[in-house]
């Protein structure tokens, strides 16, 4: 069990200190546009899983460097008119499983995007979606968070978030979806990504993340003991000399 590192009163005003780099902005901005170079060309494939109140759609659309990305999209099947749409990432290790392990949105009345996560979904539910290696890589310890982490260019997340802005795209662009009501949720590594996406998307309404983690890494690593951020603590150990630049 590992304990918090301050009071919880300072904990619900706590803000991590701030290190950006200079070319933070320019580097996502850039990073953005080379994935809209791709055409989206999202497709939604009508999916028979038997449930009486919920329609379910295969998805494929293009992320980053135009990979294809997988996810399930449902609706309500009785439904008047567009409607608010939550897309949903999903936690470490985890992959879009099957449309039966959704429904609690749909079910609801919301529009429901679920993306895969890149190379993930071995752990604790089935994915589909190959994370495809467009650059240069550096070698790592088993997991995903020291994938590409010695150059930003190359970095796995840079990757996975890209592919977040482009879950929005393509909920937006389905014909069901209010465009103007999309909301972001999803746990621990899904409540990062959708801080991330939530940054980096256009016009997101609401973001709700759970847990979230991939925030504050410095201090997460000194803090715990305990995967998946002790992949970090594993690969300095052995490449002591790149420290600083992880």
């Amino acid at each position: 069990m590992m304990f918090f590192d301050l009071p919880l009163e300072q904990l619900y005003t706590y803000r991590p200190e701030r290190v950006e780099p200079d070319d933070f902005d320019a580097f996502w901005g850039a990073t953005l546009a080379e994935a809209r170079q791709f055409p989206l060309d999202a497709q939604f494939e009508p999916l028979d899983a038997g449930l009486r109140l919920v329609e379910t759609w295969d998805v494929t659309f293009n992320g980053f460097a135009g990979q294809p990305i997988k996810g399930w999209l449902l609706l309500p099947r009785e439904r008047s008119g567009p409607l608010p749409c939550v897309v949903e990432f999903i936690g470490y290790g985890g992959g879009r499983g099957h449309p039966l392990d959704w429904l609690t949105f749909s079910v609801a009345g919301y529009a429901h995007l679920v993306m895969d996560t890149r190379g993930q979904g071995s752990a604790w539910r089935k994915g589909d979606t190959p994370d495809i290696e467009t650059d240069f890589s550096n070698p790592q310890y088993p997991g995903f968070m020291t994938r590409g982490v010695l150059d930003p260019r190359s970095y796995y997340y840079r990757r996975v978030f890209v592919d977040g802005v482009r879950a929005v795209e393509a909920a937006r662009s389905h014909p069901a979806v209010d465009a103007n009501r999309i909301a972001l949720t999803g746990g621990s590594q899904g409540g990062g990504i959708t801080l991330a996406v939530g940054a980096l998307a256009d016009e997101v309404a609401a973001v709700m993340p759970d847990v979230p983690f991939l925030c504050h890494y410095r201090v997460a690593t000194e803090l715990v003991d305990s995967a998946p951020y002790n992949e970090i603590v594993h690969f300095c150990k052995i490449h002591r000399d790149k420290i600083e630049t992880v």
